[in-house]
């Protein structure tokens, strides 16, 4: 089994980023393997809630950090040109000698596609746009000249230099049972379980499993990380009234803090939680630790969790 990986969100939203370059810096010092961003050109809740863009905070962040990766949780892949977010991404890659992960996925929020002239298509051609994206960056990284002609995707006589650092490994974000998990088999390093199906992770992968079959691919090539809300306290009576008030928060939209994988609670909570992923086949674990002020429990876990599975 590889080593187990730990990632954590950096602040993005009604951020400075004044407060995210900080962050990204605190992080990296406490040992974390990643650092990640969400790519909404929108907040989540509404249009007019201040958000960082995704890759030109990760081309930042690379700039000033030296050995953590970095990623994206996860990329539309509709919302961009394709060939231009390959060359971008090459681009950032070689800022960051050699950490970029570019997570794809096929994208939710219509107005952050419409509102800037770009279409919002049906789920199954979203999802043909994140076949044709993947297929298309994985070429242009690898090969001298591409010309490819797909039904959402074209790219003519495109060359992409400098090429990468390393060859990114692509990580595939979502849950869908037909035909996500299906790409993930054939195409990603890595694939993402969402926080909202986190408690159906052994569902999921098992299903995984099937389709690496099916395509021929040896499951254990494949990463399988967890996007995960992370209640951490110095003990269960502190730990408790934060679980229950991320979940009058988020509404389920980063998975139920009181569910049955949830990482919440003390330290020897938090460790048991993590070790019943592990037990499934799930190794990264990509975090957001809940609160405002998230550098003092990332502390806490980076102190009292971390080293049990160093």
């Amino acid at each position: 089994m590889p080593p187990v990986h730990f990632g954590v969100t950096i602040p993005q939203i009604k951020r400075t980023w004044d407060e995210t370059k900080s962050a990204s810096r605190e992080f990296e010092a406490m040992g974390y393997d990643s650092l990640w961003v969400c790519d909404h050109l929108y907040g989540p809740q509404s249009p007019s809630i201040p958000i960082l863009e995704a890759w030109s905070l990760v081309s930042a962040v690379a700039a000033i950090t030296e050995k953590v990766e970095i990623g994206t949780l996860v990329t539309p892949a509709g919302m961009r040109n394709a060939a231009q977010l390959g060359k971008v991404i090459a681009t950032i890659d070689n800022i960051a000698g050699g950490r970029i992960i570019p997570g794809l996925g096929a994208g939710w929020m219509p107005r952050e596609f419409t509102d800037f002239g770009v279409p919002f298509l049906s789920t199954g051609q979203r999802l043909g746009q994140l076949r044709e994206t993947v297929e298309l960056l994985k070429q242009m990284w690898t090969e001298p000249s591409v010309t490819y002609e797909g039904k959402y995707v074209q790219a003519h006589n495109v060359v992409c230099e400098p090429k990468p650092v390393r060859t990114p490994p692509i990580l595939i974000g979502g849950a869908g049972e037909k035909v996500t998990l299906k790409l993930a088999a054939e195409h990603a390093a890595i694939w993402n379980n969402m926080a909202v199906h986190q408690a159906r992770l052994p569902q999921k992968v098992e299903v995984l499993k099937q389709h690496c079959a099916t395509v021929g691919r040896d499951f254990k090539d494949i990463t399988i990380s967890q996007q995960c809300l992370v209640t951490i306290a110095p003990d269960e009576a502190s730990a408790g009234p934060m679980a229950e008030s991320a979940k009058k928060i988020f509404g389920g939209h980063m998975g139920d803090p009181t569910g049955p994988l949830a990482i919440a609670g003390s330290p020897e909570t938090v460790r048991a939680q993590i070790q019943k992923h592990i037990d499934l086949g799930c190794t990264m674990f990509l975090m957001e630790f809940f609160g405002r002020e998230t550098i003092t429990p990332a502390k806490l876990f980076a102190e009292e969790v971390m080293p049990h599975f160093k």
